[in-house]
């Protein structure tokens, strides 16, 4: 499954749209006021289905992952000189970037692809490719991303 992340481009919070691969949006993502990055995921719908929420006051950033209301994990940077590293507490996956961070690999414990995700270039907007072994994965692959995005921009 492909999916199709992108960032609006007039929006006071973070806010995103996330498409299929026929153009069809699947996910929309809006930015809560809060400390810290808060981001409600819904679905065509409009349904809520997930949030993902930073902790602050931390060491390493680190952001907590919920589907409704239900925790499932968390996600927080490693600390590492080169191509940046994530500890994911979330169906035992792993994250691992490339040295410019536009391009990420998600594992398994067992080293099996969950999903690839790969920064688009020359967009008004952060856009990201995210491919997803199985569709069944799409949400927490969702949240990864968007994560990882905060992260970056939190930096910036």
């Amino acid at each position: 499954m492909r999916l199709l992340f992108k960032q609006r481009l007039f929006s006071w919070f973070d806010s995103y749209d996330i498409y299929d691969e026929a153009g069809d949006t699947v996910y929309t993502v809006e930015g809560k006021l809060s400390w810290g990055h808060c981001l409600h995921i819904l679905n065509a719908a409009g349904e809520h289905i997930g949030t993902v929420q930073e902790r602050v006051l931390t060491f390493l950033p680190r952001f907590e992952l919920y589907i409704r209301d239900q925790y499932v994990g968390s996600i927080q940077k490693r600390f590492t000189f080169f191509a940046p590293k994530f500890d994911i507490d979330c169906n035992g996956w792993q994250a691992e970037g490339d040295l410019l961070e536009w391009d990420y690999r998600v594992t398994e414990a067992c080293g099996a692809l969950v999903a690839t995700v790969h920064k688009e270039l020359f967009h008004w907007t952060d856009t990201y490719v995210i491919d997803v072994a199985d569709p069944g994965n799409a949400l927490c692959a969702l949240m990864l991303v968007l994560a990882i995005d905060a992260e970056k921009c939190s930096r910036n």
